[in-house]
């Protein structure tokens, strides 16, 4: 059995296509977010190049991570996805062998 699948993806979106892009990357999230080997999918938008995009993905194993790039949506994002970037995304993908899952951050907390 293989370890939790992450993904980031820096997506470069082109300015004048945003909110296209915008439509497009919500639905794609709740896509993926309702598939049964999904552990979370989020976008977040970077503080330093505000038409970049970042996507954060975990999936439960490399299984899951298969089915995902099957399914209808991520054809769909990949054959509409061309036309709204501005250049060729980034994307780290780590295989890893034990990743229990989000956990509280020991530095801060709510005062």
């Amino acid at each position: 059995m293989g370890g939790v699948i992450l993904i980031v993806v820096k997506m470069p979106i082109r300015p004048e296509r945003a909110d296209e892009w915008a439509g497009l990357a919500a639905d794609y999230a709740r896509a993926v977010n309702a598939e049964e080997g999904s552990l979370f999918f989020e976008w977040s938008r970077s503080i330093e190049e505000p038409d970049t995009w970042i996507c954060i993905e975990g999936f439960r194993d490399a299984d899951a991570g298969a089915a995902h790039v099957a399914t209808d949506a991520f054809k769909q994002f990949v054959e509409k996805g061309p036309d709204l970037v501005s250049a060729q995304p980034q994307i780290i993908y780590v295989d890893a062998p034990q990743v229990p899952g989000w956990g509280p951050m020991g530095e801060i907390q709510p005062r």
